[in-house]
């Protein structure tokens, strides 16, 4: 059984509607797409804006109106599936999406960004450590486990265009770092970078400075593989030529 996953942090599933998404999604055919900070509510939407043939889909918005929230469009229907990770503090912001398959787990996360002061790092940082409890705890059941999302730090200085001048800012401080050093060291691989060493590979970049035109990026957005399972990634990737959003999809192929 031969899948393509993507992942894509859309900045607002309105607005990127207006941008091409249909058409996207069409086009790319993916078997399971992620998505992140799609800022919206189902109940927001009118059908025909999540109606795609050959898709289902699932919606985890946040209790705060515009603001996070993850949905998934997939073509064949998981055993189960789940929102959250059952911890309130985390789960009001409508981050995390889980499917079962026979043979494997997907979870779209968007993980929180550390700007806006202390306690919001201190956020991110405790959602980091209850997410991979999270994922080694699905590892348990003997499937392979993907995992994909905005994690909203770059981890190596080959992962962003400044390293030199972004030691003190979220997104690439030292603590943020060190938690895809544990991820790593617990057995996951950061798909991309197994098949790509290359610099200058990034998915966002800021539309103020309108960075994209220059390609003045960071990589923020990921594919893990339990290492368990990793024979069974084919091919990472990013899609840096799809528009619409500050950030780009990711993508893994896999064959189970």
């Amino acid at each position: 059984m031969k899948l393509r996953l993507l992942s894509w942090n859309v900045n607002g599933y309105r607005a990127v509607l207006k941008k091409g998404f249909a058409d996207f999604l069409m086009s790319a055919r993916p078997d399971i797409l992620g998505l992140q900070e799609v800022k919206s509510l189902p109940e927001q939407l009118k059908p025909e804006d999540t109606s795609f043939e050959g898709y289902d889909r699932i919606w985890n918005g946040a209790e705060r109106k515009g603001y996070s929230g993850t949905a998934v469009f997939f073509r064949n229907s998981p055993l189960n599936s789940g929102k959250g990770f059952g911890q309130p503090r985390f789960d009001c912001e409508g981050r995390v999406i889980t499917l079962e398959y026979d043979k494997f787990f997907f979870i779209t996360c968007y993980f929180p960004n550390g700007g806006q002061g202390e306690e919001r790092l201190r956020y991110k940082l405790d959602f980091y450590d209850e997410f991979l409890k999270y994922v080694n705890n699905l590892r348990q059941a003997g499937k392979a486990v993907f995992f994909c999302g905005d994690v909203n730090t770059a981890h190596k200085p080959i992962d962003l265009e400044h390293p030199e001048t972004n030691g003190d800012h979220t997104g690439f401080l030292p603590v943020e770092r060190e938690w895809i050093d544990k991820v790593i060291a617990s057995g996951w691989t950061d798909t991309f970078r197994h098949f790509c060493n290359e610099p200058k590979k990034y998915t966002w970049w800021d539309y103020k400075t309108r960075a994209r035109s220059r390609n003045v990026g960071w990589r923020l957005d990921y594919f893990f593989a339990d290492n368990e399972h990793m024979q069974c990634v084919k091919n990472a990737f990013i899609m840096p030529e799809i528009q619409g959003s500050d950030h780009c999809p990711a993508g893994i192929d896999i064959e189970l």
